[in-house]
């Protein structure tokens, strides 16, 4: 089975490199637990140094010891926002976030909703962008943490970061940026961006599940979500996952060395897919920000049928997308993300997301097209919504 995967933003291949790093490490007798006193475990533990200098370098941290490695985007999500929250309890009992979050957000948040915290949920505009100055406004003496993701991973729209890192720092206000579907695709750098913490996962950059990290700089205060052991300095207790954690450095060495030349080749699929798109379908709305988004992701919402039908005929030519968040999956409603950009339910319920990746090629989104044309002719004549 040949599958077009055109469903990145869910899934990543291993590169070979990365692939070739995890089994030498795998195939590797002296391999140990790295907080082990002995040879072994010393040997290990330059290994493990050397994939959090990687990783650090990937995101500009000013100390590799402020890199925490985590089991994925979401562990560090529920560690950030959690365990600053609780921290800092005492200031406090404020939070700031979108209404556009991904869940591990919202539902972390709703958690500490329940034990006495405050939420201010922020609405976004129709391209799906939140206005800084809301940011500003919301903020009460009670704040003590604003988190707000880099880019959505629905729509691939990237937010005004940097500007509200500021308006954080200069009312002393803790900063979290979800940037789990940003870094290793776009340049991310903690110091410009002004973060406290950030969220991320090796995936999107073709490193393994299960591996992610927390970027924590030096001095937040932060509680740990996993009590034990001493390991990631203090921070996240339980022998790391070596293997997961060498594969995760070697695909952000590989994705700082090749940064620029892979977003060039992802903005060049793009711009093709938004230029090909209206000569193969048409009634469509696009609700990926044109100037500030991901340059491999497309959200669209096709008028008058279900995008979901859509996905299960397009999976029928092997060809793989999706219709929202892989984390929201299997639920019927319509997309919170897509309802904030003030979407009707309808159209909402009509959406796909393409996500391309380093490995596709023009002839993917051409077959994708030409596919995808077909499919929406034969569901709308079926359609009790659609009239020519």
């Amino acid at each position: 089975m040949n599958v077009i995967n055109l469903d990145h933003i869910s899934f990543n291949p291993l590169l070979p490199e990365v692939r070739e790093a995890m089994i030498d490490a795998i195939n590797n007798k002296d391999l140990h637990n790295p907080s082990s006193q002995h040879k072994a475990g010393e040997k290990s533990a330059e290994m493990l140094a050397q994939a959090r200098q990687n990783v650090a370098d990937l995101i500009n941290a000013a100390d590799p010891k402020e890199v925490v490695f985590t089991s994925g985007g979401t562990e560090s999500v529920n560690h950030a926002v959690k365990g600053a929250a609780m921290a800092n309890r005492e200031k406090g009992n404020h939070i700031i976030a979108t209404n556009i979050e991904h869940n591990s957000v919202i539902r972390s948040l709703k958690r500490l909703s329940a034990q006495g915290f405050k939420v201010t949920s922020l609405s976004v505009d129709e391209s799906g962008r939140v206005d800084p100055a809301a940011v500003a406004d919301a903020i009460t003496d009670q704040t003590i943490l604003i988190s707000v993701m880099h880019s959505n991973n629905e729509t691939g729209t990237i937010q005004p970061i940097a500007e509200i890192g500021a308006i954080a720092r200069e009312n002393k206000v803790l900063f979290h940026c979800d940037a789990v579907d940003s870094v290793g695709v776009v340049p991310v750098d903690v110091q410009a961006l002004n973060a406290d913490l950030l969220s991320f996962a090796s995936n999107p950059f073709y490193g393994p599940t299960g591996a992610g990290g927390l970027y924590i700089r030096r001095g937040t205060r932060i509680f740990p979500l996993l009590d034990g052991g001493v390991q990631e300095h203090n921070k996240r207790a339980g022998t790391e996952n070596l293997i997961g954690i060498i594969g995760m450095g070697k695909a952000a060495q590989l994705a700082a060395a090749h940064m620029e030349e892979r977003r060039a080749h992802l903005a060049d699929l793009k711009k093709y897919l938004v230029e090909q798109l209206p000569q193969y379908v048409d009634e469509y709305i696009i609700n990926t920000n044109p100037d500030h988004s991901l340059p491999n992701l497309l959200n669209i919402s096709l008028k008058y049928i279900e995008g979901e039908s859509v996905m299960l005929m397009l999976d029928e030519e092997n060809l793989a997308v999706s219709t929202k968040s892989a984390c929201a999956t299997g639920s019927l409603r319509a997309s919170h993300v897509l309802l904030s950009l003030g979407l009707s339910h309808s159209d909402a319920q009509g959406t796909l997301v393409i996500a391309w990746g380093i490995d596709n090629s023009k002839d993917d989104l051409q077959k994708l097209l030409s596919t995808l044309s077909g499919v929406v002719s034969t569901l709308r004549s079926m359609s009790p919504l659609y009239q020519k």
